[in-house]
């Protein structure tokens, strides 16, 4: 037992020394960041989503900027696609596949972002979701964990995370970049809860 402990530490250490060393990721996580803060200059909001345990991440990256992440601060306009009955009605009036997209249809605007996350790089629920954010003049930013996928043509900025064959680890990077993200948004809007931790 102790060695599948060990085991899977290293992996995901190797996980996170991959994406460290990947530039392009690097590059595409402040690309995001930009979408996402210029989005909340403007007075637009964040939309989230994402199924099994991406949705959990897409939820708790929504509170953590309604709420609040390290220090008190006004709060930002998030809303994470989790309504169970909406879901519930729309599985069963439209099929799965929809849940996303009728929620991003009835309250997405033009100059919003949809931050979707989708280990995959091609949920059907992720896609229709992309494809109606875009259709509104939503800014698109994908979170992935496989390259040239369905989702990288829908996207505005495609943040690609490759950490092994399985989900678990894509969505531990996910959830790094996610607060990479909230944190480059309380650092531009309120740098002075970071006076005194590193730059």
């Amino acid at each position: 037992m102790l060695s599948n402990i060990t085991f899977s530490l290293n992996e995901a250490q190797q996980a996170l020394n991959n994406l460290l060393n990947n530039h392009e990721a690097i590059q595409s996580i402040e690309a995001a960041a930009q979408q996402l803060i210029t989005a909340l200059e403007q007075g637009k909001k964040v939309l989230s989503c994402g199924n099994g345990g991406s949705m959990c991440d897409a939820m708790h990256f929504a509170e953590e900027l309604t709420g609040r992440y390290r220090k008190d601060r006004p709060a930002y306009a998030a809303i994470a696609i989790a309504d169970a009955s909406h879901m519930s009605c729309v599985a069963n009036d439209f099929g799965y596949e929809h849940v996303f997209s009728r929620y991003v249809q009835a309250h997405g605007r033009e100059g919003d972002v949809l931050v979707a996350l989708s280990t995959s790089g091609k949920s059907p629920s992720i896609l229709h979701a992309a494809e109606e954010a875009q259709q509104l003049g939503m800014s698109v930013v994908v979170l992935s964990g496989r390259v040239h996928e369905p989702l990288q043509q829908l996207s505005d900025v495609y943040v690609c995370t490759p950490a092994g064959q399985f989900a678990d680890r894509v969505q531990e990077l996910h959830i790094k970049v996610l607060h990479i993200f909230i944190e480059l948004i309380e650092r531009h809007f309120h740098p002075e809860n970071y006076q005194h931790s590193e730059t």
